[in-house]
């Protein structure tokens, strides 16, 4: 197996990432990486996503990949993509387009710097070149904890209500 990038990477090269469930799938990376592959790799915290456009490089979000400061949609070299640390590919059964059609939908957004972490991340763009909707699972899983909470808040204000209004009946009954 051939190793892309870094010769110790926190992720291990010959492995394919199914984002949608976390699974980690042994690949053979010996063969050329395919156009239009969505590729990952680890940043502290969360992984960072790109399409390969052949020639050896990645289209990217630079995003946070760096810095703190969101960066442009931008054209680098793979070993400047998985940054020392490995590099994936992703499942990515759910490709609505060919390779040349993704690598041109990556492509026509090179120099965009709207980068926004829960709406326009690099995940968002991946997900949108390979199929046309700007999808993010790493933000969707951050944000079901906020939610549930909401909704058992919720839950719970409505129970009290009620327990308080039948409360109140039942003082109002013992009164009369």
């Amino acid at each position: 197996m051939r190793q892309i990038g870094a010769s110790t990477p926190t992720l291990d090269p010959a492995t394919r990432v199914d984002s949608r469930r976390g699974a980690l799938q042994p690949v053979d990376l010996s063969a050329a990486i395919p156009l239009g592959a969505h590729l990952v790799t680890p940043r502290c915290g969360f992984t960072h996503h790109g399409i390969y456009v052949g020639n050896g490089r990645v289209v990217q979000y630079t995003g946070l990949s760096r810095s703190l400061r969101g960066g442009p949609v931008q054209e680098v070299s793979l070993a400047e993509f998985e940054n020392c640390r490995g590099v994936a590919i992703a499942s990515s059964s759910q490709t609505r387009y060919p390779a040349d059609v993704v690598v041109e939908r990556a492509r026509s957004r090179l120099g965009e710097n709207a980068y926004r972490i829960a709406t326009n991340n690099c995940e968002h763009f991946s997900s949108w070149c390979l199929r046309g909707e700007g999808r993010s699972e790493q933000i969707d899983r951050f944000l079901r904890w906020p939610r549930a909470i909401a909704a058992l808040l919720s839950r719970a204000r409505r129970a009290s209500r009620t327990a308080l209004t039948g409360a109140l009946d039942l003082q109002a009954q013992l009164s009369s």
